[in-house]
């Protein structure tokens, strides 16, 4: 009962584009609905998904966003929107309950495999990069403290607080388990917030460490650094998209496109696109327009 209602309101809100449910839309319709989580990033790649598709065919997509996961795998098995692009250890872990795999391969095996048949989804090529949890720390703390790694962080762990966002602190692969794995003890309770807000916390100095994602343009900008994952906690994060089958079935036409993206991206490359939008303030549509032109799609 409790999944019915969940789907239920799902599809009100997409359908009706209620903006208390965290859903946006471009307003303009068409044949192919493709989702957003609702950060730089999948928004990055929903475009260049969209655009891809305008090109090569005669298809109209609506881009939309929808904040989080759950919400964007529920819209997608209730048929209220074709696509959104996934993260294979967010799949393995958070959607089919999976125990981590450190083999990217595997682990894109058992998502294709898992969501085809208990969704029905197909769980397309990755798009070349892969985009992780990272345990991210000021510049100048991690030469201060000579650190590269979690487990020689964890010693300082206490003088610390941490910021994360709001979806980290109950994942599957998140926050509990990364707290048991390295035997983390930090000052005071875990400060979660949007993951907008989170860098800005961490170099004004209201945090210590945060945890975000490894592909953010703002890092390298801010001066920041990653620390190694030695026990290798996260699983792969390969990126890719989702589709419906039944929309696969009555637009073949989408196959072009999907193949034509499919390994088009590097980690450097997507934290630069990335990095365009946020650090340049250049709009997503303009920054996706450019790198296909440089790509020759």
């Amino acid at each position: 009962m409790k999944k019915f209602f969940t789907l239920l309101i799902v599809c009100l809100c997409v359908s009706l584009g209620f903006a208390g449910c965290g859903i946006t839309s471009n307003g303009n319709g068409g044949d192919i609905v493709i989702a957003s989580k609702g950060f730089t990033e999948q928004d990055i790649l929903v475009e260049l998904l969209a655009q891809q598709i305008e090109a090569t065919s005669d298809l109209k997509v609506d881009r939309r966003t929808l904040k989080g996961t759950k919400l964007c795998h529920e819209a997608l098995v209730a048929g209220s929107i074709n696509a959104y692009i996934e993260y294979t250890g967010t799949a393995l872990t958070t959607i089919l309950k999976k125990k981590v795999i450190d083999d990217p391969r595997k682990v894109y095996n058992s998502v294709k495999q898992g969501y085809e048949k208990q969704f029905n989804l197909e769980v397309t090529q990755p798009l070349g990069f892969e985009n992780t949890y990272a345990v991210i720390v000021r510049g100048e703390d991690a030469k201060k403290y000579n650190i590269e790694n979690i487990s020689e962080a964890a010693k300082y762990a206490p003088k610390w607080d941490i910021g994360i966002g709001y979806e980290f602190a109950e994942r599957e692969d998140g926050l509990p388990g990364l707290v048991k794995a390295y035997n983390l003890k930090f000052k005071g309770r875990p400060k979660s917030m949007d993951l907008g807000l989170i860098y800005r916390a961490l170099t004004q100095g209201l945090v210590d460490v945060v945890v975000n994602n490894s592909t953010d343009g703002q890092i390298a900008r801010l001066g920041l650094v990653i620390l190694k994952d030695n026990k290798k906690y996260f699983p792969p994060y390969e990126a890719a998209p989702i589709v419906r089958k039944e929309t696969l079935k009555k637009y073949p036409q989408l196959q072009k496109p999907l193949s034509q993206i499919a390994g088009i991206l590097t980690a450097d490359e997507m934290q630069q696109l990335n990095y365009e939008v946020e650090g340049e303030l250049r709009k997503v549509k303009e920054v996706v327009s450019e790198f296909r032109q440089a790509r020759g799609l």
